[in-house]
């Protein structure tokens, strides 16, 4: 039988996108050649054609499934000759190795001057493989199999089952954000729904040796290199806190420890941003999830910044939160027992509704912007891909 096996992509969302849709379609493409090396890719603006050069098709299906902007992910297979008879026989010969009671079909004609129309087809389709096939049923609500057949202008496409993609966006068609990536639960899970709309992540991590050790530092790097399987790789800007920390928690009254420090870390992220062309922050707050994410905190914090701050995970709760971290796979890392710069000196009676006048006030009193050049400048930064490293697995 003259078939080719090929994968196909499907869309979805991007499909809606009218003028802007070849630049949508190009960043995929773009983005699927970064990790897969080994296929040729074809595409228009209702497909994306995908053929593995060794037939490595379960490999290469694996990693579409990370890729966002992927609606569908098809495996299906290609006849050229577009005789009905030939159609049939195909179908047939395709079926022979499908265990299944009840199917039905359905068919899809980009090619409008093919005749029949998709209905005769349907039905003509359907009743070959009642003639051939014994034991089989029509259920048109609820089948065991769905048979799909593409009339396209050169070819035939037959298709049975469809894998679920990520959807969203391809990585990058947003521009660019920072995202501020502690080693807890939330800013993971709001990179990820931030990567999963086309941001194309950096991170920065603040760090305050000796206060936090080198076990919390590889967490947030085992964090970031969870992210980069989706991000295609991460730019991770660490960044020396203890000297901007120890002299808020020496001068500031303590009930506004974590308020000033917030908005010191606002004041460098957006430095950094600039730095690398980054049009957003992005970080992991959830309304009235701690004193420093009331709607009166977080006014207070984001007044230092002009830059756009977005938090993804803002409106949700926190079961909602940890369930998602567990399906990107950040939970059990998140988790694992390393302070970092958020939950150390963490005052018992920390202010909720912090007065901007007093902020100020408060400020005055350390010469934070030396200390902000500084930090900025003695920065380290590390390109973070998904490789896993032995001795980041010895963590877990």
């Amino acid at each position: 039988m003259d078939l080719e096996k090929i994968i196909f992509l499907k869309y979805g969302e991007l499909s809606t996108k009218k003028d802007n849709r070849a630049f949508f379609i190009k960043t995929l493409n773009k983005n699927i050649l970064h990790v897969l090396n080994n296929v040729e890719i074809s595409y228009d603006y209702g497909r994306m054609f995908i053929k593995p050069k060794d037939n490595e098709f379960s490999e290469v299906i694996n990693k579409l499934k990370n890729i966002f902007g992927i609606h569908e992910i098809v495996i299906a297979y290609v006849l050229k000759d577009r005789e009905l008879s030939k159609i049939k026989d195909s179908i047939i010969y395709l079926l022979a190795n499908k265990e299944f009671k009840t199917f039905k079909v359905e068919v899809k004609r980009s090619d409008k001057n093919f005749n029949p129309d998709s209905m005769t087809l349907r039905s003509e389709f359907g009743s070959c493989i009642l003639k051939n096939i014994a034991n089989k049923k029509v259920d048109v609500n609820n089948p065991d199999l769905i048979v799909n057949v593409e009339i396209r202008q050169k070819e035939i496409l037959i298709y049975f089952e469809s894998i679920k993609g990520l959807g969203g966006y391809p990585v990058s068609c947003a521009g660019k954000g920072i995202l501020m990536l502690s080693g807890g639960i939330d800013s993971p899970v709001a990179g990820y729904l931030a990567i999963k709309r086309g941001v194309k992540l950096e991170a920065i991590y603040f760090e305050s040796p000796p206060h936090t050790s080198e076990r919390a530092k590889e967490k947030v790097k085992t964090l970031a290199k969870k992210l980069a399987l989706y991000n295609n790789d991460i730019k991770l800007h660490i960044i020396n806190f203890t000297e901007i920390q120890e002299e808020i928690y020496k001068n500031i009254p303590h009930e506004y420890l974590i308020t000033i420090m917030r908005r010191m870390m606002y004041r460098i992220s957006a430095i950094i941003a600039s730095r690398v062309n980054a049009k957003v922050i992005v970080n992991g707050e959830s309304i009235g999830q701690v004193a420093s994410q009331t709607l009166t905190s977080m006014s207070a914090i984001n007044e230092v910044v002009k830059i756009p701050v977005i938090r993804p995970v803002a409106c949700f709760d926190k079961l909602e939160i940890i369930a998602l971290s567990k399906k990107i796979d950040t939970y059990d890392t998140s988790i694992l027992p390393y302070e970092d710069c958020c939950t150390i000196f963490v005052p018992d009676h920390p202010v909720i509704n912090p007065v901007k006048q007093k902020c100020e006030e408060y400020e005055k009193l350390i010469n934070y912007e030396e200390m902000i050049y500084k930090a900025v400048k003695n920065k380290e930064t590390i390109t973070v891909t998904n490789a896993i490293e032995e001795e980041y697995k010895s963590l877990l």
